[in-house]
């Protein structure tokens, strides 16, 4: 019997495109190191307010740099990303909270579905340039991505209630107890320690702490087609 698999949590916002790039090369090692990866959808808003931060688009510099960076990296990692068209609405405006609050509820309820939710957001936010925030866009996306038009409904329906409202709140306070600033988070249990990694680009130095090889963010023999 080898070792135990060490846990990983993901802490992401749909809002987040870096998130996006931490999560798809997750999910694609997942099967390849020995590790348990606990997908944690949080609330990137309450984590800049409690952190003190602030979203880098609002600095000019910052905002054009990102441009650059988030196309390059979506090449190198071979996900799908394009900006918005109208990006400060998006972000700034119109946020993530009902997206996820419902990502919650997947969660809660099926949470052999949250890998494919959360990327269906991803793709329409981040790829297709569609709402995330109207409840017709969650139900288009939760049923593109396998749930029935009657589990939708009722997640949806769920995204009020204290249960859900109180687990996104504790999440997204557990992730602001491991130093949070933004996100994506990736908090790594290894060996009695607890290591806090923020960003898309420190997944190197995971797979060193983890005693793992890292093979780049395509991994041989793993399709990143989406």
């Amino acid at each position: 019997m080898g070792p135990l698999p060490r846990t990983l949590e993901l802490f992401y916002d749909v809002l987040s495109p870096y998130s996006w790039l931490s999560f798809e090369i997750l999910c694609r090692y997942k099967n390849i190191w020995n590790i348990r990866l606990q997908l944690r959808p949080s609330f990137i808003a309450g984590i800049m307010k409690d952190s003190g931060n602030k979203p880098p688009a609002l600095l000019p510099r910052k905002a054009k740099y990102m441009t650059n960076d988030i196309q390059l990296l979506g090449q190198h990692v071979q996900v799908p990303i394009q900006f918005p068209k109208d990006f400060f609405s998006v972000i700034l405006e119109k946020g993530s909270l009902r997206a996820m609050r419902f990502l919650t509820a997947v969660n809660l309820e099926h949470p052999e579905m949250l890998e494919k939710v959360s990327r269906e957001l991803w793709m329409r936010v981040w790829s297709r340039d569609e709402d995330i925030v109207e409840p017709q866009s969650i139900l288009a996306a939760a049923e593109k991505a396998g749930l029935s038009a009657q589990q939708a409904r009722g997640l949806l329906e769920k995204v009020s209630t204290p249960q859900v409202k109180n687990q996104l709140k504790e999440t997204t306070e557990t992730a602001c107890k491991h130093g949070a600033f933004g996100l994506p988070v990736t908090v790594a249990h290894v060996d009695g320690q607890t290591h806090m990694l923020f960003g898309s680009d420190r997944m190197e130095l995971l797979a060193y702490l983890l005693g793992e090889k890292w093979m780049g963010p395509v991994p041989p023999a793993v399709s990143a087609r989406l």
